[in-house]
C-alpha cells in the first residue's frame, strides 16, 4: 500500500496541475459565441485545483524528493507564469496551489507512516479524480467534434485538443492501472512511444505559434519536431528488449529540448519574444520535459 499512496499522490501532483491548466486554456481559447463552453471549462479548473488541496495535504513526507527535484511538478517560472496569464487572460489561477507546492517541497521530510486513514484518503481521491477526467474527456471531445465540424472556433489548434485528449486518457488509466493494483505496468516503450509523440507535438505547437519574424526560434523548433518524429519511428521498430538502444538518445535529446524550453518560458516571462504563447503554457510544456527526462532517466 506505501507504493499504492506513494504513486498515486506524485501522480496527481503531475497530471493534476496538467488537467487544470488544460481546461484553463480550453477556457481562454473559446470565444464569446460559446461562452456556456467558458463556464464549463473553468468549473473544470476548479474542480482540479479543489482536489489538489487534498493532494497537498496527503503529500507531505510521502511524495519522493526526486519528483519535486525534477521540476516536473512546479519550476521558477511557474508562480509568475501563473501570475502573467491570468493578468493577461482575466481568468483567475490559484496560484496558492502553488506557493503550498513550493512549501511542501521546501519542508518535505520523507518518513511519514502510511496507514489506513491516509491510504483511505487517498483512494477516495482516485475515485474523484476518475469521475473528473471522465467527465472532462467527454468535454475535450465535444470541443473537438465541433471544431472539425466547423461549429466552433477556438484559439486552441484541433491537434492541441486531441493531443490535451490522450495526456487525459493517460492519466485516466494510471489511475485505473493503481486502483487495480498495478502500480508500474507500463514498458519503457510504450513510454517513449507516447512521450515522444508529446514532444514532437510540443514543437509543432510552439513553431506555430511563434511570431513569423522569430525565425531563428522557428527552424530550431522545427529541428526538434524532426527529431523527435525520427525518435518516434525508431521506437516503433524496438521491441520491449530492444527499446534500451535508443532510450539514450532520447534522453539526451529531451535534455536539450528541455533547455530549449527553459529559454522560451523566461524568454516568454520577460516578454522577449514574440509569439502567441501564454507564459503558463511556456511553462506547462517544460514541466512535461522535466516529467519525461525523469522517466527516462530512472528507467
Amino acid at each position: 500500500m506505501d507504493n499504492y499512496v506513494e504513486s498515486s499522490l506524485e501522480l496527481h501532483l503531475f497530471f493534476g496541475r496538467i488537467m487544470k491548466e488544460h481546461s484553463f486554456f480550453l477556457e481562454v481559447g473559446y470565444t464569446q459565441a460559446n461562452t456556456n463552453f467558458i463556464k464549463e471549462a473553468s468549473n473544470f479548473k476548479m474542480a482540479f485545483e479543489d482536489l489538489l488541496y487534498d493532494v497537498i495535504c496527503c503529500s507531505q513526507g510521502v511524495v519522493s524528493d526526486t519528483v519535486f527535484e525534477s521540476g516536473e511538478v512546479i519550476t521558477e517560472f511557474t508562480l509568475d507564469a501563473e501570475k502573467q496569464s491570468s493578468m493577461l487572460t482575466g481568468s483567475n489561477i490559484d496560484s496558492n496551489i502553488t506557493i503550498l507546492e513550493e512549501k511542501l517541497w521546501n519542508n518535505n521530510r520523507r518518513g511519514k507512516r502510511i496507514d489506513s486513514n491516509l491510504t483511505n484518503a487517498v483512494s477516495q481521491i482516485n475515485q474523484r479524480r476518475l469521475q473528473l477526467l471522465e467527465g472532462l474527456i467527454s468535454f475535450k471531445e465535444f470541443t473537438l467534434e465541433n471544431v472539425l465540424n466547423c461549429k466552433m472556433f477556438t484559439m486552441n489548434y484541433p491537434l492541441l485538443i486531441e493531443h490535451i485528449i490522450r495526456e487525459a486518457k493517460l492519466y485516466q488509466k494510471y489511475i485505473m492501472n493503481l486502483e487495480e493494483g498495478n502500480v508500474n505496468p507500463e514498458s519503457m516503450r510504450d513510454i517513449e512511444l507516447f512521450w515522444n509523440q508529446i514532444m514532437m507535438e510540443h514543437a509543432l505547437f510552439i513553431r506555430g505559434l511563434l511570431d513569423p519574424t522569430e525565425n531563428e526560434l522557428i527552424m530550431t523548433a522545427d529541428d526538434f519536431a524532426n527529431q523527435y518524429a525520427q525518435l518516434l519511428s525508431e521506437a516503433r521498430n524496438m521491441t520491449d528488449m530492444t527499446i534500451d538502444s535508443v532510450t539514450d538518445e532520447t534522453l539526451e535529446e529531451t535534455k536539450k529540448y528541455r533547455d530549449f524550453k527553459m529559454a522560451g518560458a523566461k524568454g516568454i516571462e520577460e516578454c522577449k519574444i514574440r509569439s502567441l504563447i501564454l507564459p503558463l503554457l511556456a511553462d506547462h510544456v517544460l514541466r512535461e520535459a522535466n516529467h519525461y527526462i525523469r522517466l527516462l532517466e530512472e528507467k
